[in-house]
Formats: structure tokens, C-alpha cells, sequence
């Protein structure tokens, strides 16, 4: 389990066999880590290919985040969540660029990324990193 002070990073993009998309990353430091009770329910279908995703489709997906696509596993769970600190961020600027996901055009979701900025994410959705010097 990870502690307050580690590295976490949260990162979209790289889907291809061969031709890759570009992997888009927001790099951070965890400040605090808590549980809250959250029923996961089945995820949010806007309807359209995720491609075609509008920020508020990607906002109604982090709020239900985690979810399910099977109505049998729809349940009681513990959520284990952490707040970041924004250190270091790569997002895309064009749909040409990547596709418009959490990260898009400096933000994270409807969040502005800057140096020193709090988030707060589903644990599950990070990674371990090395964190910066």
C-alpha cells in the first residue's frame, strides 16, 4: 500500500499492436490516502464511441469510477482514493494528438493542471513511479 510522500502516475493512451497512440502521464505525489464506502454501479454509456467523449462524458465516468459493465456484479465496496499533488503533466492539445480522455488540453478532467494543484482519483487508476529529485 502506498503512503503519503510516494510517487503515483496516472497515465492514457498507448492502444495499438503496432502503431501505438502516443501515452499521455500527469505525474504526482500522494498527500493523503482514505477509504470511503462506494456502490459500484454499472458505468455510464453516453451512448457514442469513446472517441467522440465530451468532457462531461468523461466527468460522469470519473464520478461512477469504479463501475462495472455487468448488472450481476453491481455491489457494496470499499474505494480506496488519494489526493495528488501535481508535480509534472504531458497531456494532448488536438484530437489529432490523442483522444480527448481525462487528460486533455492541460487539464485532468475540468481540473487546470498546474505545479502544485490537488486532485483527488480512484487509487486503482495509478501506477508506482519513481518520484522526482
Amino acid at each position: 500500500m502506498p503512503v503519503a510522500g510516494d510517487c503515483a502516475l496516472f497515465r492514457e493512451g498507448g492502444e495499438g499492436a503496432i502503431l501505438k497512440t502516443p501515452t499521455y502521464w500527469l505525474k504526482a505525489t500522494i498527500v493523503d490516502i482514505y477509504r470511503r464506502p462506494h456502490r459500484m454501479e454499472l458505468c455510464p454509456n453516453p451512448g457514442k464511441p469513446r472517441a467522440r467523449y465530451d468532457r462531461a462524458d468523461w466527468r460522469r465516468l470519473a464520478d461512477a469510477w469504479p463501475c462495472v459493465r455487468d448488472p450481476a456484479q453491481v455491489r457494496e465496496v470499499e474505494a480506496i482514493r488519494m489526493r495528488l499533488r501535481v508535480d509534472s503533466w504531458d497531456t494532448p492539445w488536438s484530437r489529432q494528438h490523442g483522444h480527448g480522455g481525462w487528460l486533455f488540453r492541460g487539464h485532468f478532467l475540468d481540473t487546470e493542471l498546474k505545479a502544485g494543484v490537488i486532485i483527488d482519483v480512484d487509487g486503482s487508476l495509478l501506477e508506482r513511479c519513481e518520484a522526482l529529485p
